[in-house]
């Protein structure tokens, strides 16, 4: 019978202002505690005294984290499950009554666990998540410098590439100081832009010069070398936690040629050799759209171990890149599948590898996108980056990259076998063309 709760069980509805307990064995159905440290002490030993050992919680946003670490240090057995999951009936849904169905779910067995890494994986998801939200910031901040140069009319946003590299800020730090001259402005830039664009750029330094929008020019790169500086802290924090994990031992020294990061690419000396020393020497960069920055978010996401995934397609459902399933009698739906953050970063791998003329992967979103669209195609091909990354930490498989000859010849010889097939239903054959004769 699903209608009670076994002993040693309890059941916590989480709450951003209370915590709603159900536990086997306590005189009251529910006890309500509050969310500060000393309640949630209080909490731990109700628990303690109704002899509980197992419990259940929703994972929900981050007020469950607290409660988790404190019960945990005190030795119960935690699993925090997916909300979705775990819906009560229609017209009894409230905090009283999840909790005590959560309970009774929880002591049949009925509630799976969400993945939560160990606590130096933790540690380094924080930094580098950090990281992330500060990168986003300056980038608002590097619109706001483009706003202002086009209000005084310096176009030289739209004559260089990046207004935010070494020439750019050059040119910023050279006009705020007072420069107005567009010739000496010019001259601040890179060797390899002015043997193309000398004129084009030294046009575009002529502008309008009014102190508000030079205000909020300085405001703007002052923003954005903050920023910098913050996500530089942000680097040496994740050194130090790459250090932590690898436990005193040294570095592997990667292989030449590797791949090189061009973009936001973290001051670590030697990032690469430190993640494979973490990785036991499996090296998932060898696959194509996989880079070392790539490899250090995806290893802050799921660790280095994926024994919580029994297969590859375990873990592909969720990242939330493999079909959802919705079949009631004749009628099929798509079910919208959850956008993880570990899932995301495998479709930012693709988009890496989608105008690359030299791979079989890139081939196969080209192919795939003219039928069916880019999102789709991003999600397929980042199903199958999340496959061989799988096989790479699991099995020590390496990637060989067979290139996009061999695939467009393989899909070939399966378009001529269903071409074939057809023709072979209207009793038709299909043959080559014979030369013509001179």
């Amino acid at each position: 019978m699903i209608d009670k709760i076994l002993p040693g069980i309890a059941g916590i509805d989480i709450g951003s202002e209370h915590f709603f307990v159900a536990a086997a064995g306590a005189p009251e159905a529910v006890r309500r505690f509050g969310t500060f440290t000393s309640e949630i002490k209080l909490l731990a030993a109700y628990l303690k005294e109704h002899k509980v050992a197992k419990v259940a919680m929703e994972a929900t946003g981050v007020y469950w984290i607290p409660l988790h670490d404190h019960l945990e240090c005190q030795g119960l057995e935690v699993t925090v499950f997916n909300g979705a999951h775990a819906r009560n009936l229609p017209g009894r849904k409230s905090d009283v009554q999840d909790c005590q169905w959560h309970a009774i779910l929880h002591s049949h067995g009925l509630l799976s666990s969400c993945f939560i890494p160990p606590q130096e994986i933790l540690e380094l998801r924080a930094f580098y998540r950090l990281r992330e939200d500060h990168l986003s910031m300056a980038a608002s901040h590097i619109q706001h410098m483009q706003r202002a140069l086009d209000l005084m009319n310096v176009r030289l946003h739209t004559v260089i590439s990046q207004i935010h590299g070494v020439s750019g800020l050059r040119v910023i730090r050279a006009i705020l100081a007072g420069e107005r001259d567009p010739h000496k402005l010019a001259t601040l830039c890179d060797l390899q832009i002015l043997s193309k664009k000398r004129e084009r750029v030294i046009k575009s330094l002529e502008g309008n010069w009014r102190e508000h929008h030079l205000f909020a020019l300085r405001q703007a790169l002052e923003c954005y070398e903050f920023y910098q500086e913050k996500i530089a802290d942000c680097d040496r924090q994740i050194d130090q936690a790459l250090t932590k994990l690898r436990g005193g031992q040294p570095p592997v020294q990667p292989s030449a040629g590797g791949k090189k990061l061009r973009h936001n690419a973290p001051r670590i000396e030697n990032l690469h050799g430190k993640l494979l020393s973490l990785s036991g020497g499996c090296d998932p960069t060898l696959i194509a759209g996989i880079s070392s920055l790539s490899f250090m978010k995806l290893m802050g996401e799921v660790g280095t171990d994926l024994c919580a995934w029994p297969t590859e397609k375990h873990f592909t459902s969720w990242l939330g890149l493999a079909p959802g399933k919705h079949q009631s009698g004749k009628r099929k739906r798509r079910v919208p599948r959850p956008k993880t953050v570990a899932g995301q970063i495998f479709r930012d791998c693709v988009m890496s590898i989608a105008k690359s003329k030299y791979t079989a992967l890139g081939a196969f979103y080209r192919r795939l996108k003219a039928r069916k669209g880019p999102a789709v195609a991003a999600t397929a091909v980042a199903r199958k980056l999340a496959e061989l990354y799988y096989r790479a930490m699991t099995k020590g498989m390496e990637y060989v990259e067979r290139g996009v000859a061999h695939y467009e010849e393989v899909y070939r010889q399966q378009t001529l076998r269903y071409l074939n097939k057809m023709a072979a239903a209207f009793g038709l054959a299909v043959t080559k063309p014979t030369a013509p004769t001179p």
